[in-house]
């Protein structure tokens, strides 16, 4: 029995951690034609934002823990905002990651998700994609939140378990394509706010290190596009 066990546990990892053969071109851009349909109708990205703010405020979250802070939880609204609440020095170098780790996460997490893709690692990106979701929902602390993490992370299990290798490429591209090309809207919703007038990300950050809140928002910006122009070469094996 142990045998046996330590066989399809070797042989698990094996299909994990192995690769896939690239999808064709057509799907590529397929993928990248379907992620801009759910991103740039204003109506759809009502709805969609949520994934985005998924990874905003994990990226919050991730970044809290790294830097030794204690995380008390994140909650995620219905009207894609979201909060993510730590404990620790309220200023410093941790605090200042934390605060400007959430507009850098989406295309970051892209330009990653795209980086394993151009290596063949199709499985791996899905079941990373799903830790990733199980360990935020344990942070998560309202029932909103708590439904949209599972949503999310149910789909990638059922897509890593139960789909085929096509559709499993198929899906891959197109979250990583709607990271990195989601991941850019919102540092220009931030710039129209800001010009509204409100508080935001670039406003503590700007308190926190008395750098110009325009200047943390070239910073988003320029993460935000720079991802994509390396993520899509990936994704594109160009």
């Amino acid at each position: 029995m142990d045998s046996t066990a330590a066989t399809s546990l070797a042989s698990l990892w094996d299909q994990v951690s192995g690769t896939q053969p690239d999808p064709d071109l057509w799907v590529v851009i397929a993928t990248m034609v379907a992620a801009l349909a759910v991103i740039v109708p204003h109506g759809v990205w009502r709805v969609s934002r949520n994934a985005i703010t998924i990874a905003h405020e994990g990226g919050h979250g991730l970044v809290a823990l790294l830097t030794g802070r204690s995380l008390s939880g994140i909650r995620l609204h219905s009207d894609t905002s979201g909060l993510t609440v730590s404990r620790g020095k309220p200023t410093g170098l941790g605090m200042i990651l934390t605060a400007s780790a959430g507009y850098t996460a989406p295309p970051l997490l892209g330009l990653g998700g795209a980086a394993l893709l151009g290596l063949g690692r199709i499985t791996l990106l899905l079941w990373l994609a799903t830790a990733l979701l199980v360990a935020m929902l344990v942070m998560i602390r309202n029932a909103y939140g708590a439904l949209t993490v599972v949503l999310t992370g149910g789909t990638f299990l059922v897509v890593s378990w139960l789909a085929g290798p096509q559709v499993q490429a198929a899906f891959a591209y197109a979250v990583v394509w709607f990271l990195l090309l989601g991941g850019v809207r919102p540092a220009f919703e931030l710039q129209a706010k800001r010009s509204r007038g409100g508080d935001s990300d670039a406003d503590q950050l700007s308190r926190l290190t008395h750098v110009p809140a325009g200047l943390w928002l070239f910073l988003f910006h320029a993460v935000s596009l720079c991802s994509l122009l390396g993520g899509g070469r990936w994704l594109l094996g160009r």
